[in-house]
């Protein structure tokens, strides 16, 4: 081989090798930037061009930054995983946080969300029949709403109507034109509009702490090292692209908690005895038939101890007003030996779990005189130290 050929033989590895990395440079990830309706001046003071180069800069790649406040749109992709970054409110994070995700960290401390209601109105059962007001269905008032309603045993079709718009604090408005019965707001707002309209409405319902500001995740599959500079980079540069930095860790559980929002059941069923696990007990060394309503590999996996097995196939929406007609309950009619006049306990997996619940409500409503609804079921069974088997 001759000095020309070997020169170019050096030529065209140094062009390839150049390429390949040329390639791992130029790979490139994606950014979703999720804005709440009543937030886009927050989305307005992000800069998107000086926060591509800062988040390629830190992940060594390409990063291209799109903004939406089309909350269904964004639930949607992040349902799929869609982007690698997801920046957005607690919601966002929350469904993210279940697909594959890890939290960076939030931008706010922690908020609660208040459904406030016309003075006229004494507590949230009498929000049946009434009009709310909400942001978008995706919203974050959204899901407040619905997890304070179903608290309280009521449905989003339990209302007269409930208007959607994407004005900021155009709800309270609506409180003071009298279009609107209710809505839900930060509770910093309310502060400061009640403060300005004294006795014009009333708290009904407080939730629980939500992560505030923005929330940043990223894709557990991204190498480490990048998930660690770009999480460097959330927490300590990103103030330059306008998004404050994330230096908040909300605990894991207030994002679990809305992720949940709408989908627990209520803490009491009009017809149905609510019980502790202690009570349960008691109950059942008096005779009483406790039935387990989850899946016949839950039951055999663990199960409470001298509990029978009973299926609740559940096809219809985990909501207060229910359509039994689309479930499948006849396990409960093949038990033997089940006297319809004697107490019968109905538990599944928690609080969270709507078997139990549409089964005691479906018992009830078969003639069961003396139905009791364990809400806390196996988990709360457990956590007390009662005794179980199987597994």
């Amino acid at each position: 081989m001759n000095t020309c050929t070997r020169s170019l033989g050096r030529m065209l590895w140094v062009l390839l090798g150049g390429c390949m990395a040329c390639g791992t440079v130029l790979a490139q990830l994606t950014a979703m930037v999720a804005v709440e309706p009543t937030a886009r001046k927050a989305a307005h003071s992000i800069l998107r061009t000086t926060a591509e180069t800062g988040l390629s800069k830190a992940s060594g790649q390409t990063v291209a930054l799109t903004t939406s406040d089309d909350m269904a749109d964004v639930m949607r992709a992040t349902r799929s995983a869609g982007h690698d970054i997801f920046i957005g409110p607690a919601q966002v994070a929350a469904s993210a946080l279940q697909r594959g995700y890890e939290l960076v960290g939030a931008t706010q401390k922690s908020e609660k969300y208040l459904l406030v209601g016309l003075a006229q109105i004494d507590a949230v059962p009498a929000m049946k029949g009434r009009r709310l007001y909400l942001p978008q269905q995706d919203s974050i008032y959204t899901y407040m709403a619905r997890g304070l309603l179903n608290e309280a045993g009521l449905s989003f079709q339990d209302l007269r109507a409930v208007q959607y718009e994407k004005f900021p604090q155009a709800g309270l408005t609506a409180l003071t034109l009298g279009t609107a019965d209710a809505t839900v707001v930060r509770e910093e707002d309310w502060a400061e509009w009640s403060a300005a309209h004294p006795n014009a409405a009333r708290v009904l319902a407080t939730s629980l702490p939500v992560p505030g500001g923005f929330s940043i995740v990223v894709k557990k599959d991204l190498p480490a090292d990048v998930r660690s500079r770009l999480s460097q980079w959330f927490s300590v540069s990103s103030y330059a692209s306008g998004l404050p930095p994330a230096i908040v860790r909300p605990e894991t559980i207030e994002y679990r908690r809305v992720a949940e929002l709408g989908l627990f059941t209520p803490t009491s069923l009009p017809g149905v005895n609510r019980i502790t696990a202690r009570e349960a007990q008691t109950l059942q060394a008096q005779g009483a038939t406790l039935v387990d309503t989850r899946t016949e590999k839950e039951f055999k996996t663990k199960r409470i101890r001298g509990a029978v097995f009973a299926a609740y196939v559940e096809k219809s929406l985990k909501d207060v007003a229910f359509n039994a007609a689309q479930d499948d309950f006849q396990a409960l009619d093949k038990l033997q030996n089940l006297d319809k006049t004697k107490p019968v306990i109905f538990a599944c997996n928690g609080a969270e779990c709507w078997k139990s619940y549409k089964a005691a409500k479906v018992a009830a409503a078969k003639g069961f005189k003396s139905v009791y609804w364990l809400r806390g079921g196996l988990p709360e069974w457990d956590a007390t130290g009662l005794p179980t088997e199987g597994g």
